[in-house]
């Protein structure tokens, strides 16, 4: 089941009214080549020291729809076709990356097609074809409970509610509402290593506990938004607002964001800490949408 979309964000359920012309400066696309601004007067309009709620909010937003003008096209990076094989995958991608999961998971899927065939595998041998993700025994735990659980509690259906799903092995609130926002279509804001970096540097929260972040941000945004927002802000993580090394020089929203500094600020060196699609490398699903701008990722073993 496909969940990417396309186009701008949607409306917000609440209006709110747009920032004085004096408060931010104007966003632009990496696509451009448009030097990120630079020097007091730019550091001043990014930054407003004493920031209200309310001036947040409109910069949150802001936030949103410029990330949905530079990636319409952001959607789960995970390769599924149903929910069962969405579930299992975000379940491999805990400590590695969703290309290893990705280049992982048609062989899984080949052996164990459903829950009642995963649940009836043999250990050792889930192993081995997990093995490149990491951490293999324990995800083969995982797997192997949840999949039990699936065929004995559900009827072998994956179930479309939080509370059902955090109750499976494995299956905590993140991977929980991958599954309902991308193959249910019930909003939930994915709050993963990159989301929370990134709402922090953006200052709209300091909170580390993810439950608390999620929770947080779900008061700013409207539940419409949850999801693709979600994707806007994990693709912009992995692709320019990185953890140890941010592109700030090549970042779209470089005006809005109140960290603009910690990383490489000159526009040609940071356009080279780009990555994926927008470094113009390959992405991370072997099989992305057809709006995917970038190239499929390779097969395992294919380099």
């Amino acid at each position: 089941m496909s969940s990417s979309k396309s186009g701008k964000s949607g409306k917000s359920a609440e209006p709110v009214p747009a920032p004085a012309a004096d408060a931010v400066a104007p966003a632009r696309t990496a696509a451009t080549g448009a030097k990120a601004p630079s020097g007091p007067r730019a550091a001043a309009a990014r930054a407003p020291k004493a920031e209200s709620r309310l001036a947040m909010v409109r910069r949150a937003r802001r936030i949103n729809r410029e990330l949905a003008e530079v990636y319409p096209y952001a959607h789960p990076e995970l390769d599924f076709r149903n929910p069962f094989e969405l579930l299992v995958a975000t379940v491999l991608s805990a400590q590695t990356t969703d290309l290893r999961v990705n280049q992982t998971t048609p062989a899984l899927f080949a052996a164990y097609p459903t829950p009642e065939d995963m649940a009836a595998a043999v250990p050792e041998e889930m192993e081995e074809l997990i093995r490149p993700t990491g951490f293999f025994r324990a995800k083969t735990k995982s797997l192997l409970g949840l999949s039990a659980a699936l065929r004995d509690e559900f009827g072998g259906e994956v179930p479309g509610r939080l509370d059902d799903l955090v109750k499976l092995p494995g299956v905590g609130r993140k991977t929980a509402n991958v599954v309902l926002g991308n193959a249910f279509g019930v909003p939930g804001i994915t709050v993963d290593t990159h989301f929370g970096r990134l709402v922090r540097r953006w200052k709209w929260t300091d909170e580390e506990d993810p439950v608390k972040v999620e929770a947080v941000v779900a008061g700013i945004f409207p539940k419409s938004e949850w999801t693709m927002l979600s994707h806007r802000v994990i693709f912009h993580g992995r692709r320019v607002c990185h953890a140890r090394k941010p592109a700030c020089g090549a970042c779209p929203i470089a005006p809005l964001c109140p960290s603009y500094g910690e990383g490489e600020t000159d526009p040609e060196k940071a356009r080279k800490l780009l990555k994926y699609e927008m470094g113009g490398h390959p992405g991370q699903r072997l099989s992305p949408p057809a709006d995917y701008p970038g190239k499929p990722a390779p097969p395992l073993g294919a380099g």
